[in-house]
């Protein structure tokens, strides 16, 4: 079979190796699609530090079952489209015993400590096999994964219909918390410093935009909530001034999600967190979201084929993947086309 390796930071191929056997309690999935993500291109730059090599990427998949444990969890059979949760715990550590596992002690994740599934079969757990609807497209359901790391910065802060979100940085996650946001009836202020990432954000249906770069952020978004400042904030770029920015545009009880991953640590002034009491929250991958996600998609509340940049063959994945590294500004979101 074909599958995506990056032997060792900038030296990415499609390369041929066996079709993989599943193992105990494993599901044998035929990939159909698999959507690039940042994390991928972190790891093709050898930028994230959590990658080994050498590493098949690929994290955001969505298959038809091969073959499956028959007393799995979901019922499931051969012949199922299913989407991936690529998150593995470990089921034994204080965050797993209370739901959370995504904060596992031990989490890893597909094409970052573990094989990931960019190949045209690849073997995974059957208890973490999303169905996927019929009338779902592949395209569409290998998008469902990131969708749900925005629903979770989203769930994180608790966001309510009425309240105001500001969401730092345009990128996918970015864009699909504010669909998220104004599907729930919230109003979604978006803040980047690329204007053409903010007119794609208004084309999109968020409601307010503001480049950072041409106007006082704090002072626009005191102006569009009348003085009251975000409810929440989801910080979505990872940049260390765009952390910081977060306890200005927050309001007094108001909430911080921290979705994005700085580099190195960032000052803040903890006397603004005490005097406004704001909550600051991290927020990390995601954990039981893909329903809520998989029904936002078909629902159409959130058309997640409008940040589709392109469609690709599993062949042109590594050019690909090299020239969103060199010229990110051309790309939102890419599907590789693996299954035929």
């Amino acid at each position: 079979m074909k599958a995506v390796n990056l032997e060792k930071p900038w030296e990415i191929g499609v390369v041929e190796r066996e079709k993989p056997v599943p193992g105990p309690g494993e599901a044998l999935i035929r990939v159909m699609t698999a959507g690039i993500c940042g994390s991928d291109i972190g790891a093709f730059r050898g930028s994230n530090t959590l990658v080994s090599y050498p590493r098949t990427i690929g994290h955001e998949l969505a298959g038809i079952v091969e073959s499956i444990p028959e007393n799995n969890k979901k019922g499931l059979k051969a012949g199922d489209k299913v989407i991936v949760d690529p998150y593995l715990y470990c089921g034994e550590c204080y965050p797993c015993s209370i739901g959370r596992t995504n904060c596992c002690q031990d989490l890893k994740v597909l094409g970052v400590q573990t094989e990931g599934g960019m190949a045209e079969y690849y073997c995974h757990p059957a208890d973490m096999l999303i169905p996927m609807p019929a009338d779902m497209s592949w395209v569409d359901a290998a998008m469902a994964e990131p969708l749900t790391i925005s629903l979770h910065g989203i769930h994180r802060g608790g966001l309510k219909a009425g309240e105001y979100c500001a969401i730092i940085g345009a990128g996918p996650i970015g864009l699909l918390a504010g669909m998220i946001a104004e599907a729930y009836g919230a109003h979604a202020i978006l803040l980047d410093l690329v204007q053409e990432r903010l007119d794609f954000g208004k084309e999109l249906g968020i409601e307010y935009t503001i480049n950072s770069r041409e106007e006082d952020p704090v002072e626009r978004i005191r102006e569009i909530t009348g003085g009251v400042m975000a409810q929440q904030v989801m910080e979505c770029s990872g940049a260390n001034a765009a952390v910081r920015s977060a306890l200005d545009y927050v309001s007094h009880a108001g909430r911080i999600t921290l979705t994005g991953w700085p580099k190195t640590e960032t000052s803040l002034p903890t006397d603004r967190i005490t005097r406004k009491e704001i909550d600051i929250r991290g927020a990390r991958t995601s954990a039981g979201e893909f329903e809520e996600a998989i029904e936002l998609i078909c629902s159409r509340k959130v058309d997640v084929a409008k940040i589709l940049t392109k469609t690709i063959s599993i062949d042109e994945a590594p050019d690909t993947i090299r020239d969103i590294e060199k010229h990110p500004g051309n790309y939102m979101k890419v599907v590789v086309n693996v299954g035929k």
